[in-house]
């Protein structure tokens, strides 16, 4: 789509019914319409943040807010369009039960993923770009989706933001996770990735004190937890799909089946 299309097309879809615009989407336009939901998102927060830095009152500001409340509208306009989407299929229905996605993670996830390419849920992974094992080399083409690398990020979030929630699943993981990562610190497992990382952090920094002493920073053991409660989730997801779709037990992926390296749950007993 070129600029001025896609704003036609966003305007179109907001004025219509929610129920007749949902229908009409594609894949191509759902990823379209995440994008302009969080570029909406950014342009109200950076609006209101520079309306509470001016004086209260002067007509700059009263500008600024009614921009602010404009990007509101499209953002609440987009979510409900979205939100329809979802409702159509099968495994936005799915995800959407689960605490800390929404219909727009769930729209992203939906438009971002075609379980016919994914026969474990390790192409899902590289995919988001969750497998450590996966390197870009200077010149080559990035390996995995950016877009759908940001929607896993922001799940993470959600799910960190809410890990005191009971309802929260995969929040309650991701805490699970990190106190792990954080005894693991604590012991010095992490000693010889902290004497790789050391050389590349400035001195002056905060993570350079974590990394000398042979421990992550703070932010490197969260960032871990979220990643591993992503991927929980995103195994449980592909469990759901492939059976929906194929109407068979999914193969085990090469980390459970052949590694070990985490176990398999059944995503029906997960409460959510």
């Amino acid at each position: 789509m070129n600029a001025i299309l896609e704003m036609q097309t966003v305007a179109r879809l907001t004025r219509k019914d929610v129920q007749e615009a949902a229908a009409e989407i594609t894949d191509d336009l759902a990823r379209y319409l995440v994008d302009y939901y969080y570029l909406s998102q950014d342009d109200r927060k950076r609006a209101h943040n520079q309306k509470r830095a001016m004086a209260e009152g002067a007509e700059p500001a009263a500008v600024i807010g009614w921009l602010a409340s404009q990007a509101e509208t499209i953002e609440g306009q987009i979510k409900r369009v979205l939100d329809r989407y979802t409702e159509s299929h099968p495994m936005g229905v799915w995800m959407r039960d689960v605490h800390g996605i929404g219909p727009v993670i769930s729209a992203g996830l939906l438009a971002h993923i075609d379980i016919t390419k994914a026969p474990t849920v390790g192409h899902i992974w590289r995919f988001a770009g969750l497998d450590p094992t996966v390197r870009w080399g200077s010149g080559e083409k990035r390996p995995w989706n950016a877009k759908l690398k940001t929607l896993c990020w922001k799940a993470g979030q959600s799910f960190m933001k809410s890990h005191n929630d009971e309802r929260c699943y995969y929040g309650h993981i991701y805490r699970q996770r990190k106190d792990y990562e954080i005894a693991r610190n604590d012991r010095g497992d992490n000693q010889p990735l902290a004497a790789e990382l050391l050389p590349r952090i400035g001195r002056s920094t905060e993570a350079y004190k974590h990394l000398a002493e042979g421990k992550l920073p703070p932010g490197q053991i969260d960032a871990r937890a979220r990643r591993y409660a992503v991927k929980q989730f995103l195994a449980d997801m592909h469990g759901e799909w492939y059976r929906f779709h194929f109407g068979a037990e999914p193969p085990l992926p090469y980390p459970i089946a052949i590694l070990g390296h985490a176990h398999l749950r059944d995503p029906r007993a997960s409460g959510d």
